[in-house]
């Protein structure tokens, strides 16, 4: 069975339930825009690495796992690509979710694919949900399916009343971003979607340093809670604790009996002392053959050119003749004296004689 809703465009409304003319415009604050606009290139790179963390549940069984991965990457222009992916069974029922996002280097979102999924005893829950940006929109198409029921959801948005749009997968970057300057400003409030594909509010607030367990050591790590409203619910708060250098140590919904969390420190990239191998071209095949290659070229250029100018032979041919006879002892200079007479002989007086004759 498949139920489909048609398409919406859907221009600046938000949270409300009365008619459109009733509802007011959802906008981040100039605060969160402001962060997203200041981000330099270097904090990025900074934030290019993995996290891997597993979750547990409260009387410390391992349930799964959670792993985020920052790289860059290019589609139409430099970005960052995020993936996320969760995966574990609650009540050995298998359930998972994977986010890839495609951001700017100021978080704005490109594409970004959102899957979840909950396998339960006789029937599935699947929600898959695509938005990218096109023509000044952000197009969202969103299909769910419970059981053999298929809805499908597609809505667009101007990119303008979208700014300041905060995502699954830009929400984890952005915390990593934080977490590495260790402070934030107040009043960081973003627009982002709820899953009925309408405009929310989501802020983030320091939680400060506090003190966790990451294998055999204790470690102060920066804290970061971010809460999602709700048209029909309650909020939904995230809380995520850093290690100094934005690795993720601890991750939990308010609420939940579960946690994610890191077991073991993350090993540092070691720093490689490359030795200085010196360069034998000859010895090298490939660039042999191309300096082989290079030298028939030019020959050959040379050739040519000697060709189209039988001048120049005769010239240097007069010249070497005429000093093996004198053989001066200061041969710039004879040189000098030699050629001075041709250096006179300008292209225009040259062409005066040619009309002349």
């Amino acid at each position: 069975m498949e139920s489909t809703l048609g398409e919406q465009t859907a221009v600046g409304f938000s949270a409300g339930t009365e008619g459109p003319e009733h509802r007011q415009e959802l906008k981040a604050s100039d605060e969160a825009v402001t962060f997203m606009f200041g981000i330099e290139p270097a904090e990025l790179q900074k934030c290019v690495f993995a996290d891997s963390l597993v979750t547990v549940s409260e009387g410390g069984r391992e349930l799964g796992e959670f792993s985020v991965t920052v790289e860059f990457a290019r589609r139409e222009q430099p970005c960052m690509m995020l993936h996320a992916q969760s995966q574990g069974a609650i009540d050995d029922c298998p359930c998972g979710t994977a986010v890839t996002a495609y951001l700017t280097t100021d978080l704005e979102v490109l594409e970004e694919d959102h899957h979840e999924y909950v396998k339960l005893e006789g029937h599935s829950v699947d929600k898959r949900c695509h938005m990218v940006q096109r023509d000044g929109q952000m197009v969202i198409h969103k299909v769910t399916t419970v059981g053999e029921e298929v809805t499908e959801e597609s809505i667009s948005y101007p990119m303008s009343v979208l700014r300041g749009l905060v995502t699954e997968g830009s929400s984890l970057l952005l915390m990593r971003l934080i977490a590495l300057r260790r402070k934030m400003p107040e009043n960081m409030t973003f627009v982002s979607l709820d899953p009925g594909l309408h405009i929310i509010h989501t802020s983030f607030r320091e939680l400060g340093q506090r003190q966790l367990e990451v294998g055999a050591q204790v470690l102060d790590v920066f804290g970061v809670e971010r809460i999602i409203q709700s048209m029909e619910g309650s909020p939904g708060t995230w809380q995520c604790y850093f290690l100094d250098d934005g690795h993720l140590a601890s991750r939990v919904q308010v609420g939940s009996p579960v946690t994610m969390r890191l077991l073991e420190l993350p090993l540092k990239a070691e720093k490689v002392d490359f030795k200085k191998i010196p360069l034998v071209w000859e010895e090298d095949m490939q660039m042999r053959s191309k300096f082989l290659d290079r030298k028939e070229e030019r020959k050959a250029d040379h050739s040519s050119y000697l060709r189209q100018h039988p001048e120049i032979r005769a010239l240097i041919s007069d010249f070497l003749q005429l000093l093996l006879l004198r053989k001066p002892d200061d041969v710039f200079l004879f040189a000098r004296e030699y050629f001075t007479p041709f250096a006179s002989r300008h292209p225009a007086d040259a062409d005066q004689e040619a009309q002349s004759l």
